[in-house]
């Protein structure tokens, strides 16, 4: 049996699984978009009817579904880099020598990354409430005016992003310190001997050796991110006045609120495209960065 043949029979497991549960997925959700595949098509499968790009077309024309993207983008611009900071930050303190009690804080920051959204959200809901959350009791011992975090359309999702920061700080933050733990010491060693301080020692050494690992917790936090769904479901419902509607959460309207399945294959195709597309661009600006990197003297 000839090498390739052996890394084909070693790769059929994880092919078949792929298959399974991603390429036949996505044809089947594509296949379903050029449908009208409804309530009533679900009762009898004579009345489903090939309608080609038309819930395509009809989406482009509908005001929720630019509303909801814009939602998700604004979600992922400012959501992404505060994740990812905020995951850096916490994983350059428990990397420090000068932290103690390291597993104690690499348990409590990761426990809300293995803890239920729905359960968590609930929890939110109160902490965030107008009327009893501790967050406007502190607010109000500080002289400051209670703020209707959930119900008020400019700060229903700056609410949801904090949540969504704090729900996933701890998984970012494991993959950043394995990154940092994987760094040669005699970097640092060599660049405290020339004299070099620690915002140079992070600027010239630690950023550029995380490079793949940024790029690995970017690519994932990003994917992550336009799949906003639990959150708004279980804080906000979609409100007030829809400024918290996502694309995943305009899907599960569609698909199951209303059961337009075609209509919601057609939502999650576009978000899947969406994602694919800013994943390679993601991949391109990091190679471009690499060309740039080793072209400079």
């Amino acid at each position: 049996m000839s090498a390739r043949r052996t890394a084909w029979w070693f790769l059929s497991p994880a092919l078949l699984v792929l298959g399974l549960f991603f390429v036949l997925p996505v044809i089947a959700a594509l296949a379903l978009s050029l449908t009208d595949y409804d309530l009533y098509a679900l009762a009898d499968i004579r009345n489903l009817r090939f309608v080609a790009l038309q819930n395509y077309w009809d989406l482009l024309h509908r005001p929720l579904f630019w509303s909801a993207l814009g939602n998700t983008f604004y979600f992922v611009a400012v959501g992404v880099p505060l994740s990812i900071g905020a995951s850096l930050a916490s994983a350059l303190l428990l990397n420090s020598p000068l932290a103690r009690i390291k597993p104690f804080f690499r348990t409590a920051l990761f426990a809300p990354v293995v803890t239920t959204v729905v359960a968590v959200a609930v929890i939110w809901r109160y902490l965030f409430n107008t009327k009893y959350g501790l967050v406007n009791y502190g607010l109000a011992e500080l002289g400051i005016h209670p703020i209707d975090w959930l119900d008020d359309p400019h700060w229903a999702m700056p609410t949801i992003i904090a949540f969504a920061v704090w729900k996933n700080l701890g998984y970012n933050m494991i993959i950043f310190l394995a990154g940092l733990q994987a760094i040669p010491a005699d970097l640092y060693e060599a660049a405290r001997i020339d004299g070099a301080s620690a915002p140079r020692q992070f600027w010239h050494i630690t950023l550029p050796m995380l490079k793949p690992t940024m790029l690995m917790v970017a690519i994932l936090t990003v994917a992550g991110y336009f799949q906003l769904f639990a959150e708004p479901y279980v804080m906000t419902e979609g409100g007030p006045l829809q400024s918290t509607i996502s694309v995943l959460y305009l899907m599960y309207e569609d698909g199951f609120k209303w059961w337009n399945l075609g209509v919601a294959s057609a939502v999650a195709f576009l978000l899947f495209v969406i994602i694919f597309v800013v994943t390679m661009l993601l991949l391109k600006l990091a190679r471009r960065g690499e060309q740039v990197d080793g072209a400079s003297p």
